[in-house]
C-alpha cells in the first residue's frame, strides 16, 4: 500500500495527516482557510487521497501551522514511497492559471533542495501571509527528500500565482510518484539506489 499516516505534535501544533498516493478521501481542516483551499486543490489535481487536521497557535500567526503541515506532508510522501522502487521519479509541468503561468519540476532523488522563484505582488491574500508559501514547500522538500523547482513565469494576481503553484506542483508530483511498469519494481537510478 502506498499510504502513510503522520502525527506531528509540538508545543505549537498538533497535526494528523493521512496520504494515499493512489487516491482516496479528501478532507482538510488546518485552521488556516487559505491553506485548506490550496491543499484541497493539491489533492484533487494530484489525484491523491489527503486528510489533514491541525490545531495550531494561529492566535499568534499561521506560520507554525503552515510549516508543520508542509513537514508532515513531505514525511508522508517519503513514508508512502518507501524505497521509491518502480516510480517514474521525475515530473514537470507548466500550468496556466488565468494570467499566471507557473513551472514546476521535481526529482524524488532522496536529496532535499528547493529552488523557489515566485515573487508575490502582494504580501497577503486575505489574512494569509504569502511568504508562507515558500516556507510550506521548504518543509515539504526537506521531509520528502526531493528536489523541487518552482518558478513563476508570469502573473500579477497573487491568489492565482499561489493557486498555480499548488496545482502545478500537484501534477508534477503525480507524474513522479506514478508507478512505471517498465521498471518492474526496480529503482529508477543507474546506481541502483536513491
Amino acid at each position: 500500500m502506498r499510504d502513510a499516516e503522520i502525527k506531528r505534535n509540538t508545543k505549537e501544533t498538533n497535526v494528523l495527516l493521512k496520504l494515499a498516493l493512489d487516491g482516496g478521501k479528501v478532507s482538510v481542516d488546518t485552521g488556516v482557510g487559505f491553506l485548506d483551499h490550496m491543499l484541497t486543490l493539491f489533492a484533487v489535481h494530484g489525484r491523491f487521497g489527503l486528510e489533514v487536521a491541525c490545531k495550531g497557535d494561529t492566535f499568534v500567526d499561521d506560520h507554525h501551522s503552515v510549516e508543520d503541515i508542509g513537514i508532515a506532508l513531505g514525511a508522508a510522501f517519503r513514508e508512502a514511497l518507501g524505497d521509491r522502487s518502480g516510480i517514474y521519479r521525475y515530473g514537470n509541468f507548466i500550468l496556466p492559471m488565468d494570467e499566471a503561468l507557473i513551472m514546476s519540476a521535481v526529482d524524488f532523488s532522496g536529496r532535499a533542495f528547493l529552488a523557489f522563484d515566485a515573487e508575490m505582488p502582494a504580501q497577503k491574500v486575505g489574512s494569509f501571509d504569502t511568504e508562507l508559501v515558500e516556507e510550506f514547500w521548504m518543509g515539504f522538500v526537506r521531509n520528502a527528500e526531493c528536489t523541487l523547482h518552482i518558478k513563476k513565469l508570469a502573473g500579477t494576481n497573487t491568489h492565482h500565482i499561489i493557486e498555480g503553484i499548488f496545482k502545478s506542483a500537484a501534477v508534477t508530483i503525480r507524474q513522479a510518484v506514478t508507478v512505471d511498469p517498465s521498471l518492474e519494481g526496480g529503482i529508477p537510478s543507474s546506481k541502483g539506489v536513491l
